[in-house]
């Protein structure tokens, strides 16, 4: 039987470059989970809005070619255009209501921020 590394936030309290691939996919499905669990909550609290549009992570100040870039990169992050590691969508809803996805966003960064990175949510009407 296989043992899964289970990463809370009093265990996450270290510098990220210190990070494993296992610990960064880790921290990235803790994150999605959060988005998840924050998008489901706002909209059984709000419902759809009237409007649409999207949101993201924004994971900013690591260089690709580090250490700790390379194993984001075997994690499965991405870097968007800006240079910044970024999750497009972290709750995995289908949903286009704008500030459903903004609850996610928000959640996700707020896992990220924990865990010793510089992480934002953004997003924009469609």
């Amino acid at each position: 039987m296989q043992t899964t590394k289970t990463i809370t936030l009093s265990t996450v309290a270290q510098d990220p470059k210190y990070y494993t691939v296992e610990d960064l996919a880790t921290i990235m499905g803790a994150a999605k989970q959060a988005a998840h669990d924050a998008a489901m909550a706002h909209l059984a609290q709000h419902g759809e809005h009237a409007y649409c549009g999207f949101a993201w992570v924004n994971i900013y100040g690591i260089k690709g070619n580090t250490k700790l870039g390379r194993a984001m990169k075997q994690a499965g992050y991405e870097k968007d255009y800006t240079g910044a590691y970024s999750i497009w969508n972290p709750s995995g809803l289908g949903t286009q209501c704008m500030s459903t996805k903004e609850a996610g966003a928000q959640a996700a960064a707020a896992v990220f921020k924990a865990c010793g990175f510089t992480a934002y949510a953004g997003s924009r009407a469609d």
